[in-house]
């Protein structure tokens, strides 16, 4: 590389501002040991030089690598994608990079919590939507860096998310206020064998019939795998082939409610007349159809993530088993509706 094409140097920038190499160090990591006179010149003649300080360098004077790590099992997601959205940029304002490690099948997830790759390369970890093993979560705890846990109630742990329970319970008692008897709640799981917030969920949804003296029916929760259409398919005709079908259904996720809606109308069920249908989420695809659902925010979620992470990284006192709970909000649309005034024999006319 001739002499015009050399990267600048520490060197470069300490001739320029004139003053000495491990000055320009200390000034440009933010040392509180340097004016703001001096800082401003070292600042003004990296800018002139295009020089940039390295992280690796930095961590060896801080022990901070500038880095905050995200984990998730899918960058496909809806949920995911908003959330990395907001805090990305967070993490950057802030003078730091994000860093995603992808778990998208149990190969993926086995090895990242055997190497732990995140433990010399981030100053913490945000969690995205694992249902955890015990033998994980204790990984996790092992790593020596905040570990911020989102869309999960992790216990003793700084975590984000929604009340499931509670939003679970609003979609039920809406249908149960419309009239409706069977209702039927459809958990999901991907194919790749992560778990969402089903447990919750599913908890809210019994809470809401048992206070409603409905008995519970285990033929009316039907598991469907939200990546799979021809398992999804089957778990519809499972709720139409029932002795009594269900008149309304509570699905887990938006998107599954939707490819619930299309095999429905497949089958010649007119929704909502004959079956009504809610999700949970407010994705933008339930705003498209008019879906009714339960609305949450998972854009809120990184943000706050990103702004606990930044906290547990520069205050060491700060509250390290803080937990942040969210809102959701019911979203009554077009798909749900009373159900039908139950046909009478001819004879009982």
């Amino acid at each position: 590389m001739s002499s015009a094409q050399r990267l600048p140097t520490m060197a470069d920038v300490a001739e320029r501002a004139g003053v000495s190499p491990s000055t320009v160090s200390r000034a440009l990591r933010g040392l509180p040991s340097i004016s703001s006179e001096v800082r401003a010149r070292v600042e003004e003649a990296a800018r002139e030089l295009n020089f940039a300080v390295s992280r690796q360098a930095a961590s060896l004077v801080t022990g901070k690598t500038g880095v905050v790590a995200a984990l998730v099992p899918t960058l496909n997601s809806w949920f995911h994608g908003s959330a990395l959205s907001s805090l990305g940029p967070l993490v950057r304002a802030a003078g730091m990079e994000l860093s995603v490690y992808l778990t998208p099948d149990m190969a993926e997830r086995t090895a990242f919590f055997e190497r732990l790759p995140a433990r010399r390369n981030a100053d913490a970890l945000v969690v995205f939507g694992f249902d955890l093993t015990d033998e994980e979560t204790v990984r996790l705890d092992d790593l020596g860096m905040p570990v911020i846990y989102v869309s999960q109630h992790a216990e003793g742990r700084p975590s984000v998310y929604v009340d499931d329970v509670e939003g679970a319970w609003k979609a039920t008692r809406y249908l149960l206020n419309l009239g409706h008897r069977r209702i039927a709640f459809a958990p999901t799981v991907g194919t790749n064998g992560f778990c969402f917030s089903s447990r919750e969920r599913l908890l809210g949804y019994r809470q809401a019939l048992t206070e409603a003296d409905i008995p519970l029916d285990d033929g009316l929760v039907v598991t469907m795998a939200f990546e799979d259409r021809r398992n999804i398919e089957e778990g519809v005709g499972k709720l139409l082939s029932l002795r009594e079908p269900p008149t309304a259904v509570f699905a887990e996720m938006d998107e599954l409610a939707i490819a619930i809606i299309h095999f429905l109308r497949r089958a010649r069920v007119r929704v909502p007349e004959q079956i009504s249908v809610i999700g949970f989420d407010d994705h933008q695809i339930a705003q498209w159809t008019d879906l009714s659902t339960v609305a949450q925010s998972p854009s809120d979620m990184g943000r706050l993530a990103g702004e606990l992470a930044l906290e547990l990284i520069h205050d060491s006192g700060a509250d390290r088993k803080r937990h942040l709970v969210l809102p959701t909000h019911l979203i009554p649309r077009s798909t749900t509706a009373p159900p039908a005034a139950p046909q009478r024999d001819e004879e009982d006319r």
